[in-house]
């Protein structure tokens, strides 16, 4: 059947022009995290105003992963990619130039559905060219892209802010960005075993509505959205209390702190382990204790200490959200990429709404405000789970 096989140059093609899709994906989906203080420097707007410019970015992808799933099985996967990451790297170029944040969050609506392109259809392509031997290596490279593209794009922010200003931080990220996009379509090969289908509306949203009646699905899929809401809170505010005093930490300094995500690559695996010999329930609960003890950790006032309770709130969260949603594609017994597309909407928009609640506690209360809402997000995660427990039980 022609599969794309390991060891092969195609295969090789094909994994590096993924790894670079994703990275650039999620690299310009996070970049303005790291300079959302400068936002509101610039633009003379709240915490909770500037975080829109993630929060709105993170809604409208979430709303478009299910619909280009869809579309994709008509139109093609290489196409919907190639138009998804070129339009969202020229966008980040014309954001630079946004002589106002109403112009700029405008822009990251529009770029916030363009990213949605690539990961609602790039495990599909993948399932579909690569044989199964040869599939896990290369959805664990594409999957790994993606964390490494959001931890590249803070970093690149943070120090091009730090050295010139946002917005040539902006340019470079979008000069980059469409230098990838060229070699991703050089290099991605066409797809050999896609077959266009007719778009089925009604098929599809009858699937939806079957998740979504579905008690354990609904828990796993509030799990997703507080767990999400929380991290998303913590990373958004955690810049504006750093560069504040007594740390008054610089622009760069602050954008490396994110190179603690590279935690969560041991922990999501290690969970998952841990899930096998102990069961997912107990491993789930654990995870959300451990970011409970973090985000606790981080409210003493030494720079070493809120460092190691960041990392351990991020080992948590990686965990955690690696076996709920392992365990959304676990329990849908059909239509596995719908459920696992709700589980993504639900995640994001935990994004967008927390990240933003996140800003208006941060306002009124500061860190300790910022803190408290993360507990209240576990505990409704907490709860969640347990009910979890019980639906299951009653099976």
């Amino acid at each position: 059947m022609n599969y794309i096989q390991r060891g092969t140059k195609e295969y090789k093609k094909t994994n590096l022009a993924l790894f670079a899709a994703g990275f650039i994906t999620f690299a310009n989906l996070y970049s303005t995290q790291a300079v959302l203080p400068e936002f509101s420097k610039e633009f003379h707007i709240s915490p909770a105003v500037a975080s829109l410019s993630l929060s709105f970015a993170t809604f409208a992808l979430a709303i478009s992963l299910v619909i280009f799933g869809s579309l994709s099985e008509a139109w093609g996967r290489k196409r919907l990619m190639t138009i998804s990451i070129i339009s969202a790297s020229v966008l980040t170029l014309a954001i630079a130039f946004s002589p106002s944040f109403e112009l700029l969050l405008a822009l990251r609506i529009i770029q916030g559905i363009a990213f949605a392109g690539l990961p609602a259809i790039a495990m599909a392509y993948l399932g579909e060219e690569v044989e199964p031997k040869s599939l896990g290596v290369a959805m664990g490279l594409y999957i790994s892209g993606n964390s490494v593209g959001g931890l590249a794009g803070r970093i690149i922010m943070g120090t091009m802010t730090d050295l010139f200003s946002w917005k040539i931080g902006m340019i470079f990220l979008g000069l980059l960005s469409i230098a990838i996009s060229i070699y991703f379509v050089a290099a991605l090969p066409t797809s050999k075993h896609f077959e266009p289908r007719k778009l089925q509306v009604r098929a599809l949203v009858k699937s939806l509505l079957a998740h979504l009646k579905d008690p354990a699905m609904l828990c796993l899929f509030g799990i997703g959205f507080t767990l999400m809401a929380g991290f998303v809170s913590l990373y958004n505010y955690i810049s504006y209390k750093l560069l504040d005093p007594p740390y008054s930490l610089s622009t760069t300094i602050v954008g490396w702190i994110f190179i603690i995500y590279l935690v969560g690559t041991f922990s999501s695996t290690w969970f998952g382990s841990l899930a096998d010999r102990f069961g997912r329930q107990k491993v789930l609960i654990s995870g959300i204790v451990i970011m409970f003890a973090g985000s606790l950790i981080t409210l003493d006032i030494h720079l070493a200490l809120k460092i190691v309770g960041i990392t351990i709130f991020t080992f948590g969260f990686f965990g955690t959200h690696s076996i709920a949603s392992g365990w959304v594609s676990h329990r849908a017994t059909h239509d596995k990429a719908q459920a696992s597309s709700l589980y993504l909407f639900f995640y994001y928009v935990g994004s967008s709404i927390g990240g933003t609640v996140g800003g208006i506690f941060w306002s009124n209360f500061g860190w300790a405000g910022v803190v408290s809402l993360i507990a209240f997000f576990l505990l409704v995660a907490m709860l969640l789970s347990r009910f979890l427990r019980r639906f299951l039980m009653h099976e």
